[in-house]
């Protein structure tokens, strides 16, 4: 049943992202009726009594998920209708990852209690700097339209999207708060991981590629705070940190674990 969950969860966001910017109220029910359904559809394929089901598919699933609702959630405060075009396509296809790649089934007799909540602040920390990166990507296209000859992109949907963002600077506030939000949570799955990493291996660090990888992430995105804090950092220099430690954190553990499973076909959690 959940199959069908997510499949009607890509039609409602695909919706939602190709409704005219004008329709408001239908754009907001879709979303959210879209993600209800996302929810539920997750809840149930990650969850079974004594399992817990994890890999690159349904992380990235779950990182959209939250990030949908990061983007419902900061539309009502600001108008985000550029945050829509690039969000809601790609929830749309990463709410069906988990039909074709549906991972590996984890055993959790034995383990810590603690254990969901290690992977459940992995995922709101991924999430965090997921949204982080969207609207780094928006603050691209719009500082580069600023620079464009008047007319140029005149009557092109991404463009009109983008001319109807909050100032250049508000946004750079609310990247702000979201890589502090963020690196806070991956501070957190770090600490929790070395717990986790010594309860199951015997050694606080495995230097494994999933490792190397976050604390790389960890470091550009510590660097950045520190950076605008000391320096003040902005601009250009933020977007490029912020992309990067993005990337570098997608290859952590999506990128290991798709390589792990579609092209080396294993299942090791």
């Amino acid at each position: 049943m959940h199959t069908y969950f997510f499949v009607l969860a890509a039609l409602l966001y695909a919706a939602g992202a190709a409704l005219p910017s004008k329709q408001r109220v239908a754009i907001s029910v879709a979303t959210a009726t879209g993600w209800a359904l996302h929810g539920g559809a997750l809840w149930a394929d990650m969850l079974s009594p004594g399992t817990l089901r994890i890999g690159f598919a349904i992380v990235l699933s779950a990182t959209l998920w939250i990030s949908v609702a990061a983007y419902w959630l900061e539309n009502r405060n600001f108008s985000l209708d550029g945050l829509r075009v690039l969000v809601l396509p790609t929830a749309a296809l990463a709410v069906v990852l988990p039909v074709v790649f549906p991972g590996s089934l984890i055993p959790l007799e034995g383990r810590s209690a603690l254990f969901p909540w290690h992977v459940a602040i992995a995922i709101l920390a991924y999430s965090s700097l997921t949204i982080a990166a969207f609207h780094a990507v928006l603050m691209a296209l719009q500082e580069s339209q600023l620079h464009a000859p008047p007319g140029e992109a005149r009557g092109r949907w991404l463009a009109v999207a983008i001319e109807r963002l909050p100032a250049l600077l508000t946004m750079e506030r609310l990247l702000f708060r979201l890589i502090s939000f963020g690196f806070a949570l991956l501070t957190l799955t770090v600490l929790s991981g070395v717990f986790f990493s010594e309860e199951l291996f015997g050694t606080a660090f495995r230097w494994d590629h999933k490792t190397i990888f976050t604390m790389l992430s960890w470091a550009l995105f510590g660097l950045l705070l520190a950076g605008r804090f000391w320096r003040g950092w902005r601009g250009k220099t933020a977007l490029r940190f912020t992309l990067t430690g993005f990337a570098t954190l997608l290859l952590a553990y999506v990128g290991s674990r798709f390589v792990l499973e579609v092209v080396l076909h294993r299942s090791l959690a």
